[in-house]
């Protein structure tokens, strides 16, 4: 099983950077955030109440992802947030901020915990 480092950071320090360097000089397996690629993310910057349970589900699930794929694998891997960033940082601050009403953001604890549940 592989083992994971998650990059952690406050919003623009350059967490995407710092891990992709890494995993270029060290060759390490790599789990970015992929902003671009979300297919929610655009939207959720455009209108925050209406896509803010799409965005959170769509990056729960893509970190859960990337940690799975990255312990399937003998070698380090190496992320920018992860799972409990996205869930514990994000999740919460857009439920605090009134983006996420209280179904939402119970919604995304029910998929963090049975994520973390079902990884190592």
């Amino acid at each position: 099983m592989g083992k994971l480092i998650i990059v952690v950071g406050n919003t623009g320090v350059g967490k995407t950077t710092l891990t992709r360097q890494l995993c270029q000089q060290g060759g390490f397996a790599g789990g970015l955030e992929q902003q671009v690629e979300r297919p929610f993310q655009q939207r959720f910057a455009e209108d925050l109440t209406r896509y803010a349970l799409p965005n959170q589900v769509d990056y729960l699930l893509l970190r859960a992802e990337q940690e799975q794929a990255i312990r399937r694998q003998p070698e380090i891997g190496i992320q920018d947030g992860g799972l409990e960033t996205d869930f514990w940082l994000f999740t919460q601050r857009f439920y605090q901020k009134g983006y996420l009403d209280e179904a939402g953001y119970q919604l995304c604890a029910r998929l963090y915990t049975f994520c973390r549940q079902q990884l190592p």
